[in-house]
């Protein structure tokens, strides 16, 4: 143990160090001032919660040779707290362990923790508990809404103070709210209420900022004194009128983007996005030539793993896929592209970037065809359901001729596929697909297994519920007494169904396939590797998939582009079988097998809406 002596002038070092610590805005030089000295960041955004904790260090690593001095990240609440009151930081929910991390890479932090994020995440990240209160009124100054924030944002606040620049941490900025001036109800009291808790928590020294689109009414609604005003905009803006616009409402002070395009998202149907890399890298050198701070939106994507892609809801309701590859410099997968290498010329030409290339793509590897077989016995635990839930009734009279099954009031939220007496009669879709016929006798059991694609994550409709939120009539009749079903299909998986069976209680298979839906298992054997993959459904209509329990998220290569499902290696064992689990919604191929790849296919526009 070093002598008393010591410790109490290791301790007055530490405190003079930390003293001089310090990052603001200096409003007479338009600029930020880390330490004393002007300072501008060149950030990218990356989400702890669409990258395996693994790839965590890999993903950081390769920005900070790209030559960046910052990311920026948000914080879902919902990633965090899924059931009200039961919160989750550990192992790829591990935030602290993630700034930790950013840290000890050298770069800094630009937080966005909310409450509402968008994201094409889940709900714009709002956790669905909230909607319990049937008339709650979000992001706005609504009592059991703000009594829900302040509960969430106490403890994660005081867990983020620490990692603040100012005391000795790597956070420099925190971000309040996300581009409310987007949101119709432009409620000032909500906002003031938000800069209350933030300075509460985090203290007064903290920079905070807004992040707006870049109009005047999106700048008017969502700003506040107080707060740092900045904008967002792509390669497709005028710059000069977008840095005048933010002027407008911050006469003086840094210049910032906190939101700059990289590429963009994709909805099932949409032609995969793409954003030209010299036009990123041509706007990026004409920003950070104004003096402009920058962050580009995304660095790396990542992927929607499991349920938690968002949706978009505009004239109809549009379903984000599970790739968030954004075409960003990194690929869904981490790896470097050429839009990678363009911006990292770019930046060299204004701060010094770490000597050395940039690290290189993970290993990839093609593993081939596995060949699958139907479950024929389906049994569910009941729990907490996420991404699906059973309905069911029985039919009022006969049905000698095919009968329109009509939802009148749009009800079916989102998808819903009809059995009658296990005899598939085709789905209900949200907005697009309100009719089919079907045909049975009296007292026939008629199942609805319903699908939540994703909740609304932008605009008025982010209250999405879920399920069958009106009656369905069968021809003239109203069709009811339905008993209702929550289905815990990922515990049941990740517990080890239907693979770790016995064969006397377990499920029987066979090697046909069936239309509606229905589980396919299979193996893939071990062979001493575990690298990344891509998973391709050839031929599959829709559908979820789980590796050794983990759910990888939806597939729907009918509908496209998305055609591959990225299957990080660190998933796969070298020793054990590897589990393969379907779940297929409308028909399986006439060749049960997928295939394992060592390249994506995210490309393929199949059925466009």
């Amino acid at each position: 143990c070093p002598p008393p002596v010591l410790l109490f002038y290791l301790m007055i070092y530490f405190f003079q160090a930390l003293a001089q610590r310090s990052f603001s805005i200096d409003y007479q030089n338009n600029c930020f001032e880390k330490d004393g000295q002007p300072f501008q960041y060149i950030s990218g955004s990356i989400h702890y919660s669409r990258i395996p904790r693994y790839y965590w260090q890999d993903r950081l690593m390769k920005m900070y040779m790209t030559g960046l001095n910052a990311i920026q990240v948000y914080v879902p609440w919902n990633f965090h707290e899924p059931v009200q009151g039961v919160h989750n930081f550990t192992g790829d929910r591990d935030l602290e362990h993630f700034l930790d991390l950013t840290n000890q890479t050298g770069l800094l932090v630009i937080l966005r923790p909310g409450p509402y994020i968008c994201a094409e995440w889940e709900m714009g990240g709002l956790p669905s508990w909230l909607l319990k209160k049937k008339n709650i009124l979000l992001r706005s100054a609504d009592t059991d809404y703000l009594q829900a924030v302040g509960a969430w944002f106490a403890v994660l606040l005081p867990k983020l103070k620490p990692w603040l620049y100012i005391n000795g941490g790597n956070i420099i900025t925190v971000q309040v709210e996300n581009e409310y001036g987007s949101y119709f109800a432009c409620d000032y009291n909500y906002m003031r209420h938000l800069r209350t808790l933030f300075r509460f928590f985090l203290g007064e020294d903290v920079v905070l900022f807004t992040t707006d689109g870049n109009t005047d009414k999106e700048m008017t609604c969502g700003t506040l004194q107080g707060l740092y005003a900045t904008v967002d905009f792509g390669t497709d803006t005028n710059i000069t009128e977008a840095f005048k616009r933010q002027r407008h409402f911050e006469p003086m002070g840094p210049l910032v983007n906190s939101e700059f395009y990289t590429g963009w998202l994709d909805h099932w149907g949409d032609k995969h996005a793409a954003v030209d890399a010299k036009a990123v890298s041509k706007v990026l050198g004409e920003m950070l030539t104004l003096g402009a701070n920058v962050n580009m939106y995304m660095f790396e994507g990542g992927t929607n793993f499991g349920y938690w892609n968002g949706a978009d809801h505009d004239k109809r309701f549009r379903s984000v896929v599970t790739s968030y590859d954004y075409d960003a410099p990194l690929s869904e997968a981490g790896d470097p592209t050429e839009k990678l290498l363009a911006i990292r010329d770019i930046i060299a030409q204004f701060r010094d970037i770490p000597a050395g290339p940039v690290p290189p793509a993970t290993p990839k590897f093609a593993y081939g065809f596995v060949t699958l077989k139907k479950v024929l016995c389906v049994f569910f635990y009941i729990g907490p359901p996420y991404g699906y839930m059973l309905y069911r009734t029985t039919l009022p009279r006969n049905l000698s001729e095919p009968t329109p099954l009509i939802s009148p009031l749009n009800g079916v939220h989102d998808r819903a596929y009809v059995s009658v007496n296990g005899v598939y009669q085709g789905f209900l879709e949200r907005d697009t697909t309100l009719v089919i016929n079907v045909t049975g006798n009296h007292g026939d059991t008629m199942d609805l297994l319903l699908e939540n694609m994703g909740r609304v994550n932008f605009g008025s409709k982010i209250n999405d519920y879920k399920g069958l939120l009106s009656s369905l009539n069968l021809g003239k009749d109203a069709l009811t007494d339905w008993k209702i079903y929550s289905l815990n299909i990922d515990g049941a998986i990740a517990e080890g169904w239907p693979h770790l069976q016995s064969s006397k209680s377990g499920p029987t298979y066979r090697r046909e396939p069936s239309v509606g839906p229905a589980f396919y298992t299979g193996t893939l054997q071990p062979n001493g590797l575990n690298w990344d993959t891509f998973l391709k459904l050839h031929e599959w209509t829709k559908g979820q998939v789980w590796i050794n329990g983990v759910n990888l998220g939806r597939y729907w290569p009918a509908r496209g582009p998305q055609q591959t499902l990225f299957v990080p290696g660190p998933l796969l064992s070298t020793t054990l079988p590897n589990t393969i689990t379907v779940l297929e919604l409308e028909q399986a191929p006439p060749q049960l097998r997928v295939l394992f790849m060592d390249r994506p296919h995210l490309n393929i526009t199949a059925n466009k809406l």
